[in-house]
């Protein structure tokens, strides 16, 4: 009611000052009016400004007027009451009349002065108009020239308490004070401070023209968000555009308000969100082999909304260099993806030198993927890393890519039928190795699948389902075409082609599922498969020279079958310990998952197996005659028994001390699985029990994860490694097994509370595809500088993972195995060593040759906005040495101090 009534009477004065009357009164009048009041309260307020407002006005004005009902209804008795018609009237705004209502609050007070036509708000106060929403301590709002003034506070001492906040869509600024017109959206204020994008604008003088455009007189740009920042460039005049640049004259920088004697002439900053062109400036970097370079030196040119384009180069002193093309594309809610092809041209030392060395090398990776709203039904991904085998090695600061020596590529498209039981699976894929230059492809590689049908399934169920209802017979088939290589730069097409092999393999599985039989589930089954081959091997004990000795090697098409059949059981049995009422502990459960199945498989592959001599001893062993294809060959001999396994997890249940409430209780796992298969075969004569394959997983204190896995035998070994038809229990002595393979790891990883809690960093998940490249960049960035990247939140971290296997494999004269131990340990700590110091470790030992393979240490220093890091690799064949000095902003990341120095040691 307050609003409307200030309205009514400026509208009333600006009638009055049109005819050349005036009658209001020279004393100023005053209504101070509370933030809060009841509704009768409003009500009496609002009827004496309008009684006011008809005392003070002529008759010719009040008639101009919308006439309000009074808040008190008339008397008919009244003899004062006199009967008033309403007329239909046009009402004509002045042109300068906001084309919408302020809308106003003030925690302390409002003053009205009619006269001046102004209004004044005191304590908090809030001011709305459209999509401006201004916060002072003291508000001035003037309705002869619709400019509002929102002043701060200070204290006695003139140190501002309070700013004065502006917000609309396009921008958002505090300030000491500043003046806005609401009708032509221009204002002027003076110690401003506002925020574009990662960039803080601190303006002496500031000067709005309209929404988005602003001037500026002796303004400072940083990316520091304190009142007096660490840094800032200084300039004397700046023109900003709203989320979209800011350009300058003459400009400075000044670190801790001191200036520094470098100069440019002008600076343009970016400040607009998506994308756009620009130039990608280099870094200085030192290296004994490659000389002085510079490092990172590009251009990023967007084509259009769907493409653009990043080249990178790096340049060498002795004459080496690279370049690598990164287009990208994207279509939203179809397809996104992207290439780097890179070019390697890397010389060490001087031509005419002992040590001069020339490399050419290339690689290319594209990585696509399809939106699943695209096509119902279809999918069709690609992530491809090929080149040449040596291209790795030449990356320089990049020890992650330096080691990494296999190489994989995959393109694939699934096709499934909507409302069919079938699909199609297309794939080529490819593998490297860098040490050994062995390059294999697959393409093509098929597959087609039918899923279970159940051909005896009435269309309408009635009653209960027949047995012979639930028979399910499936089919799937797969077909392979695989070419193999040595990159060693002189491989000609005819060569390449003489090593393409092929082959295919099917499969019949056909089941039954029948009704429990009490706790068991019982499921017959029946499998059929085939495979076909393109090679085939013969072999012959060659008693002159004592070895065995290929006969021959013939290509063709051959044709392999396995056929197998039986009935499985498989139940779930549970058991529970429970401890006393005062016990912490309140339960232990155990659940074993025993599982049971008989079985028949025929020596169908008998006639491609050579069981000849294979040592001096006289033993005998069956070897593939299609082994080397693409697809393995089928097991040897007949199996006729028993296969069973037992799987088990344990659990605890304890009390919860965090949980008030009564019997609160929470789940811990002790072990998460734990168990072995085998198999007893009837029909062998000499080895009836087969090998015992046990597993082992839990997670102890949710801190440390254990996984281990091995393959026990039953059966006594010579000395060679053969096995002996004798139980290793047999002797007098008693041992469980002999392990003939394993492996088993364990990793931890501790860290301290968060300083601030809960806020400690997270990983941003990146949906957008039009950003996923960069994230992929800025992962790639942070791998190889983890030092720019520390977490000062976290006073300290401990990760550490440990990882032995072991193996016995058959001599390539088949005269016995051999056993291979492999182990190594990896850590990666961090610690401060005070609140702004950090310094981390990482690194790998390998426990076969003694030594640390890879190491690498680092110290970083946080500054606020700017962040300092020593990173050192002393060890190794690629060692260097890095001092960084960069903001911690992405926006200024090139402006970072790099000093670099890498050395090669092969």
């Amino acid at each position: 009611m307050a609003t409307a009534t200030f309205c009514i009477v400026l509208t009333s004065a600006k009638t009055q000052a049109a005819g050349g009357q005036n009658t209001i009164s020279s004393e100023q009048i005053k209504d101070t009016i509370p933030k809060k009041q009841s509704a009768i309260g409003h009500q009496q307020s609002a009827f004496r400004n309008r009684q006011l407002a008809k005392d003070t006005i002529p008759r010719t004005s009040r008639d101009s007027l919308l006439v309000l009902s009074d808040t008190l209804p008339p008397r008919k008795n009244d003899s004062s009451f006199t009967a008033q018609r309403t007329d239909t009237f046009s009402l004509k705004l002045a042109k300068d009349t906001l084309d919408a209502p302020v809308e106003y609050q003030a925690e302390d007070s409002a003053v009205l002065l009619v006269k001046e036509q102004r209004f004044i708000l005191y304590g908090k106060t809030e001011t709305k108009y459209k999509d401006v929403l201004i916060n002072a301590p003291r508000t001035v709002l003037d309705q002869q020239t619709n400019i509002l003034t929102a002043i701060g506070e200070k204290d006695s001492l003139g140190r501002t308490l309070t700013r004065a906040t502006f917000k609309s869509k396009e921008q958002m600024f505090e300030s000491d004070s500043f003046q806005y017109n609401f009708k032509s959206q221009k204002g002027l204020t003076t110690n401003t401070y506002t925020k574009e994008g990662e960039f803080y604008i601190k303006a002496n003088v500031s000067k709005k023209i309209d929404e988005r455009t602003v001037y500026v007189k002796e303004g400072y740009f940083t990316t520091c968000n304190l009142d007096d920042p660490h840094f800032a460039f200084k300039t004397n005049k700046m023109k900003v555009i709203s989320n979209s640049l800011a350009v300058s004259g003459p400009t400075h920088p000044e670190f801790e308000g001191v200036p520094i004697p470098i100069y440019l002439p002008f600076g343009i900053y970016p400040l607009s969100q998506g994308r756009h062109s620009g130039f990608l400036p280099p870094q200085f970097t030192s290296n004994v082999q490659f000389g002085l370079g510079l490092e990172g030196m590009g251009w990023y040119q967007v084509l259009n909304d769907y493409v653009d384009v990043t080249v990178r180069t790096n340049v060498y002193s002795y004459g080496g260099w690279n370049l690598n093309l990164i287009p990208q594309y994207r279509k939203r809610y179809r397809y996104n993806g992207s290439f780097n092809i890179g070019i390697t041209h890397t010389k060490f030392a001087f031509k005419g030198d002992p040590d001069y060395q020339l490399i050419k090398a290339f690689q290319i990776n594209w990585n696509h993927s399809m939106d699943s709203r695209a096509k119902p039904g279809v999918n069709f991904m690609a992530s491809v890393t090929a080149g040449s085998t040596r291209y790795n090695q030449y990356i320089a600061n990049n020890p992650y890519k330096n080691f990494q020596n296999n190489l994989y590529s995959s393109i694939s498209y699934t096709r499934q039928w909507q409302g069919k039981p079938y699909s199609l699976q297309l794939s080529a894929n490819h593998n490297q190795n860098s040490l050994s230059r062995l390059i294999n492809v697959t393409l093509p590689d098929a597959g087609f699948t039918v899923t279970t049908q159940y051909p005896f399934q009435r269309k309408e169920f009635v009653g209960t389902p027949r047995w012979y209802e639930k028979i399910g017979v499936g089919y799937s088939a797969v077909a392979r075409n695989q070419i193999s290589f040595y990159d060693t730069g002189h491989v000609s097409l005819r060569t390449i082609l003489d090593t393409m092999q092929w082959g295919a393999q099917h499969r019949f599985p056909i089941s039954l599922q029948l009704p429990p039989l009490g706790k068991f589930f019982v499921s017959p089954f029946v499998n059929y498969e085939e495979t076909w081959y393109t090679k085939r091997f013969s072999r012959v004990w060659d008693s002159a020279n004592k070895k065995v000795d290929t006969l021959s090697l013939r290509k063709g098409f051959y044709t392999d079958r396995q056929l197998n059949f039986g009935i499985s059981f498989n139940t779930n049995i549970y058991g529970m310990y429970e401890f006393g009422k005062n016990s912490n502990i309140v339960a232990i459960r155990h659940v074993m998952r025993p599982t049971v199945s008989f079985n028949y498989k025929p020596n169908v592959s008998k006639r491609n197996y050579d069981y000849i001599q294979t040592d001096t001893l006289g033993h005998k062993q069956a070897l593939a005659q299609f082994e080397g294809n693409l697809f393995s060959p089928y097991s040897y001999g007949r199996f006729g028994g028993l296969s069973f396994g037992l799987d088990n997890n344990l659990e605890m249940k304890v009390r919860n001390k965090k949980d008030t409430a009564e019997g609160g209780t929470k789940k811990v796992k002790l072990i998460d699985g734990f168990g072995f298969t085998s198999a007893y075969n009837f029909l062998d004569t000499a080895f009836k029990l087969q090998p015992f394959n046990l597993y082992f997983r839990t997670t102890l204190f949710e801190k440390l994860s254990i996984s281990a896995q091995g393959q026990l035998d039953p059966y006594q070994a010579t000395d060679s490694g053969l096995r002996v038809n004798r139980f290793v229990w047999e002797g007098g002595r008693f041992t469980p097994g002999r392990f003939t393979g394993g492996s088993i790891s364990a990793s931890t990883s501790f860290q301290s509370k968060s300083k601030d809690g809960d806020k400690s960093k997270k990983q941003t998940t990146i949906t957008d595809p039009n950003l996923l490249s960069d994230q992929q960049a800025l992962q790639d960035y942070m791998q190889r500088n983890p030092a720019e990247f520390v977490d000062f939140n976290i006073p300290w971290s401990v990760n550490l993972s440990y990882s032995l296997s072991f193996n016995r494999t058959l001599k390539p004269d088949y005269s016995g195995y051999t056993t291979s131990i492999n182990s190594s340990i990896s850590f990666n700590n961090s610690f401060n060593l005070t609140p702004k110091w950090n310094f981390s470790t990482n690194g790998f030992f390998d426990f076969n040759t003694g030594k640390v393979t890879s190491f690498s240490m680092s110290i970083a220093r946080e500054m606020h906005c700017w962040q300092m890091s020593i990173a050192v690799t002393p060890i190794g064949n690629y060692q260097y040495f890095n001092i960084t000095l960069s903001p911690k902003s992405s926006v200024l990341r090139d402006l970072r101090v790099n000093r670099t120095r890498t050395f090669y040691n092969y």
